[in-house]
């Protein structure tokens, strides 16, 4: 049986007696849900069944697909910063959500996905769509329960939300039996979580830590910051943005923590990684001081352990503190919510500048510019290629747009090269590498931020995976403008076949159908190009058009994604070409 030590006053007064799918729809609604999405079926019909008298209330979109629903649930979270939800029903239903679960664990989004269950008395039985949902999912959930009987449903559900959303955020998993959905209870109103006793969300903050932290940062003569999603999951981009000021130390980001500083900020160096810019991953291994903040030290950031920052004291700020010592030995921990470190950690170092060190991340810059960047996004002849389509597109959209992104070429450039002006504008899978992720996560993520332009920038290998949600933008009349980058290839496996396995393209030249006339039988209007001259249109018709577009953009079919560090290779081994 659930307990929790610390509870809120009640937010219903009155006792009653009411089902437990309405007790679930009460509970959803004081935890400030506005939007479910889902898949209806027979294990979750009572809970569909209580919806429909909240439909007003609670907003549900349809998906075509489970995955698709968990996708969108882990976009609606990311633009909006809330928790996701997402209904599926048992069996097949619950399993179809495994690989949205897992996306959202590497990538700490938070998540409350119910799904419904067979009767009780049939659990273990092998009854129609039963599939035991929480041991397959135990691996890739922050925490899941199955609830078989009513009264166990209000106190379930504000678990889910509570650990579901603080500390490090993830997804959680609530299986519920139909016959807790049908059963009566008497609800004594909903109360929300905010205590567990075995669970520490947040760490306690250590002020002598800070205190050595700040000492290796006084007396740095080459500090570098790494920052990563914690910094958005925290909501501490004013306070990094503080920190970075007064510290005047170089900064870099992971893909996942794109826009929590504006793209053009002075101090902002680029993007790190196996296909980041150039500067900030040879850099890496010259610092002296490395400030690591709300990252987990990733094998596409550090290249071969054994030749990264080796040189460097490290400082890493997290609030999960397995992430300490996981990877990279820390010289001092900062555990903690970065939203509460860093002011404390800003209050305490000095103000400074380091503009020769701040300059040899320009030459370096200058000289990717130079060999690569320039051809990249200002080609005047040849094929189109991907970094000019992401370069107008920053022209027109002024980096305002939130940019969703798929698996594959076009996510390292769109990740490189999109201007990203305002936080939790950059949506991706970053962890897991979900092809399929970037249509249904474009759609979820229209949701949570109904008042800005969202684009979905896909390959042709991953769009094919969950086109089927075009059906969903039909229905629901949702924005979203969708950008194929079509290059007939799988294309970041050919790259790796071309450059590593002597241009034995193993089964990645992908046919694939006529996008236009796909998205026209959904009711979405669209266009291909071919043409360097037909680009600006192109992407302004797009743009402009009241409602989803899809617009398809024949690009060069065999540019490969430079820079790249490759793999067993160390940072400062990194490839112009």
């Amino acid at each position: 049986m659930l307990t929790q030590e610390k509870q809120a006053p009640a937010l219903l007064e009155a006792t009653k007696t009411i089902a437990g799918s309405e007790a679930i729809m009460l509970g959803l609604l004081q935890e400030g849900v506005d939007t479910i999405f889902g898949y209806p079926g027979g294990a979750i019909m009572p809970i569909y069944d209580a919806l429909y008298d909240y439909r007003e209330q609670l907003h549900h979109v349809l998906v075509r697909h489970e995955q698709g629903g968990i996708h969108a649930a882990q976009g609606y979270a990311r633009s909006s910063g809330k928790t996701g939800v997402v209904f599926a029903t048992s069996g097949p239903g619950a399993t179809n959500l495994i690989t949205g679960l897992a996306d959202a664990m590497i990538d700490s989004t938070p998540l409350v996905c119910i799904t419904g269950q067979v009767f009780a008395h049939l659990l273990g039985t092998d009854a129609f769509q039963e599939a035991d949902v929480i041991s397959i999912s135990a691996p890739v959930t922050k925490w899941n329960y199955q609830v078989t009987e009513a009264d166990e449903l209000p106190e379930a559900l504000a678990k889910a939300f509570y650990i579901a959303k603080s500390g490090r955020p993830g997804p959680v998993l609530l299986d519920i039996t139909k016959n807790a959905q049908l059963q009566k209870f008497d609800f004594a109103g909903y109360v929300p979580c905010q205590h567990i006793r075995s669970y520490r969300p947040k760490p306690i903050v250590r002020k002598e830590y800070i205190r050595e932290a700040a000492e290796l940062i006084n007396n740095a003569q080459r500090p570098f910051v790494l920052w990563g999603q914690g910094v958005m999951l925290g909501s501490a981009e004013q306070e990094f943005k503080a920190f970075i000021e007064k510290s005047g130390i170089p900064a870099a980001w992971t893909i996942m923590g794109a826009g929590a500083l504006p793209s053009d900020h002075p101090l902002n160096v680029g993007m790190l990684g196996m296909h980041g810019n150039y500067g900030p991953n040879v850099l890496t291994n010259e610092c002296d001081v490395l400030i690591a903040i709300g990252m987990r030290f990733d094998d596409r950031v550090t290249g071969r352990l054994d030749k990264y920052a080796r040189q460097a004291k490290v400082i890493h700020l997290d609030i999960d503190p397995s992430e300490i010592d996981k990877n990279v030995q820390t010289t001092v921990p900062v555990w903690g919510d970065c939203k509460e470190t860093l002011p404390l950690l800003t209050e305490v170092i000095k103000e400074k500048h380091y503009p020769e060190w701040l300059q040899k991340f320009h030459t370096y810059r200058d000289t990717e510019v130079a060999e690569l960047i320039r051809d990249e996004l200002y080609p005047t002849s040849g094929e189109l290629t991907m970094g000019e389509v992401v370069q107008q597109l920053n022209e027109l959209t002024n980096g305002d747009a939130i940019i969703v992104t798929d698996v594959g070429q076009h996510q390292m450039v769109a990740c490189r090269y999109a201007k990203l002006n305002q936080t939790r504008s950059n949506i991706t899978s970053g962890g897991l590498g979900t092809m399929g992720f970037a249509l249904p996560a474009a759609i979820g993520a229209k949701y949570g931020a109904p008042d800005r332009t969202v684009v979905a920038v896909i390959g042709d290998g991953g769009f094919q995976m969950t086109l089927q949600e075009l059906g969903t933008i039909m229905q629901s009349g949702v924005d979203v403008k969708i950008l194929i980058l079509n290059n007939r290839f799988l294309g970041m496996v050919r790259q790796w076949q071309e450059l590593f396995n002597e241009r034995r393209y193993s089964f990645v030249d992908i046919t694939s159908p006529d996008f236009v006339k796909v998205a026209d039988g959904y009711g979405i209007p669209g266009k291909q190009i071919t043409e360097r001259d037909m680009l600006k249109d192109a992407l302004q018709e797009m743009l402009s058009h009241k409602g989803s577009f899809l617009l398809e953009v024949m690009v060069a079919k065999e540019n490969n994604v430079f820079p790249m560090v490759p793999q067993g290779c160390s940072v400062s081994e990194i490839r112009l070409k």
